[in-house]
């Protein structure tokens, strides 16, 4: 039997992609005041990186991001710059299941994050 897709690819890249343009890393990637300290609570690079990108894709475009996905290069180093992290502290985050799964726990508890995040599942605010 035949999956049917209700988007097309490129509606669903549209939809789920996470942001590369400069306008709009600056506009859904920029971390406030209260995120920075949010995240530095972290005690490792990798963790604070991890963290805050996965705060990031909550925020826009509003999911969960998914174990091993590839993060673009530019999200990377506009979310790492802000941090003091580079780029390639995230291949080591999460190696412990756990880790990101207190990691959403914690993202849930702060911002009212409400819903599934399995497999990159949606979420509710």
């Amino acid at each position: 039997m035949s999956r049917r897709h209700i988007f097309t690819e490129r509606q669903r890249a549209a939809l789920f992609d996470l942001p590369t343009d400069e306008l709009s890393l600056l506009k859904f990637y920029t971390l406030g005041d209260d995120d920075l300290e949010n995240i530095r609570q972290r005690r490792r690079p990798e963790n604070r990186i991890g963290f805050a990108l996965q705060l990031c894709a909550l925020r826009y475009p509003g999911r969960a991001l998914a174990p091993g996905e590839m993060i673009p290069r530019e999200v990377l180093s506009f979310v790492g710059a802000q941090l003091g992290v580079p780029a390639d502290a995230l291949l080591t985050y999460a190696t412990r299941r756990q880790t990101r799964q207190q990691h959403m726990d914690t993202l849930r508890e702060i911002y009212g994050y409400k819903g599934s995040f399995a497999g990159g599942g949606g979420i509710l605010r």
